[in-house]
């Protein structure tokens, strides 16, 4: 090897190194939002839906993710595990898993809905994948039993698995005629905006929590 190329080796390599280290840190996180027509962005443009929403209020404050929609309108939990091995790829960090509110909605008992959420959290768990849940609230109107029984399942599957929890999904927006489209239920593009909004420093936290593995 002639001397000024033996000379210059170790520099090139150095510059190789810190050239892939570069690219493997500006791999974005993969996350996938898991959930029913309250991320699908039922009524809306696809890029008015929460995940898309989402993905550019993070990228706007400097986080490199890549957030999949994988949400169904109608979906209850039961109909969220039937579907996941599928719905969340390989090579998926993290997952967002908003669904209970068709559970609620048809007055499923709370003991199936936490059940079958609990099933896609291990299977989840079981791959390697992290968990942002995403909770939600019973309507007054199916009774104080029902509500404290429904309303449990959130923090306490988040406790019993040690996940990161956002309370309420739909925090600041149910029950705003302003914020909802007219079937009272389903957020306008502004109401999804303020879901974004609010729900942006927990996904931060989750985003964070998860760049150890990239």
């Amino acid at each position: 090897m002639p001397i000024l190329a033996a000379a210059l080796l170790p520099f090139v390599l150095s510059v190789s190194l810190a050239a892939s280290f570069a690219a493997k840190a500006a791999e974005p996180v993969k996350i996938v939002v898991f959930g029913d027509s309250l991320v699908a962005g039922y009524g809306l443009a696809a890029s008015e839906a929460f995940p898309a929403v989402l993905q550019k209020m993070l990228t706007e404050k400097g986080h490199a993710v890549t957030i999949t929609n994988a949400g169904v309108s109608g979906d209850t939990a039961s109909g969220g595990l039937a579907r996941l091995d599928w719905s969340v790829p390989d090579g998926t960090q993290g997952v967002i898993l908003e669904l209970g509110a068709n559970d609620m909605l048809r007055g499923t008992d709370p003991a199936v809905t936490k059940d079958a959420l609990e099933k896609i959290i291990n299977r989840l768990k079981e791959r390697g994948i992290a968990v942002l849940l995403a909770g939600m609230l019973a309507a007054p109107n199916l009774g104080p039993d029902y509500t404290a029984r429904f309303n449990a399942i959130y923090p306490d599957l988040a406790r019993e698995h040690g996940l990161m929890l956002y309370p309420f999904f739909l925090d600041g927006v149910a029950g705003n005629t302003t914020l909802n489209l007219s079937d009272g239920l389903h957020p306008t593009a502004e109401g999804v905006r303020r879901i974004a909004t609010a729900i942006l420093p927990t996904v931060e936290k989750f985003v964070a929590s998860l760049a150890p593995a990239r």
